[in-house]
């Protein structure tokens, strides 16, 4: 067993994990994100996107030690004060979602698209979430959705500026 010290979500763990615990393992069964999801366990479908120290990851092809004194975010992280986050709402608004097993990774990517390119055009959208698979439904809606969260995202970051934050 290998102690880990992680913060996930804002709060810190410590625990004792196996050293050949995936991240999505550790995430779901020892600290109860189960947002984030078990597609496939071969970092193939995405649905276990989270991101590490702010950059998206597939926690499937992570070891839980691999995050040791590093910061996690999980889709269950974005929402603040029961208002979900602007991605979130652009899914829920665009019906970017069927099924909604591929959307906590899906959301999660998008959030990295946008970190990189804060205006990303189609394309650039859908070679950013190229890692990402959705059995259910075209990607049309899932393309509008990271546009309209990218420009509320846009908008969100104007108003701080605007009130000195």
């Amino acid at each position: 067993m290998t102690r880990i010290s992680v913060t996930v979500d804002g709060s810190t763990y410590s625990d004792e994990v196996e050293p050949r615990m995936l991240l999505v393992h550790y995430l779901r069964e020892v600290v109860g994100k189960v947002g984030t999801v078990i597609g496939c366990d071969t970092s193939n479908c995405g649905a276990c996107t989270v991101h590490l120290d702010g950059v998206s990851v597939k926690s499937c092809n992570l070891l839980a030690v691999q995050a040791d004194g590093h910061e996690v975010s999980t889709i269950e992280g974005l929402a603040r004060d029961g208002v979900l986050h602007p991605m979130q709402e652009a899914f829920r608004a665009c019906h970017a979602l069927q099924c909604g097993y591929c959307t906590p990774g899906m959301i999660m990517q998008s959030l990295d698209v946008v970190r990189e390119n804060p205006t990303p055009s189609e394309e650039e959208i859908r070679k950013g979430l190229e890692g990402n698979l959705c059995r259910c439904t075209g990607y049309h809606n899932i393309v509008r959705a990271v546009e309209q969260g990218a420009a509320a995202m846009a908008g969100s970051r104007t108003a701080d500026v605007m009130a000195g934050e």
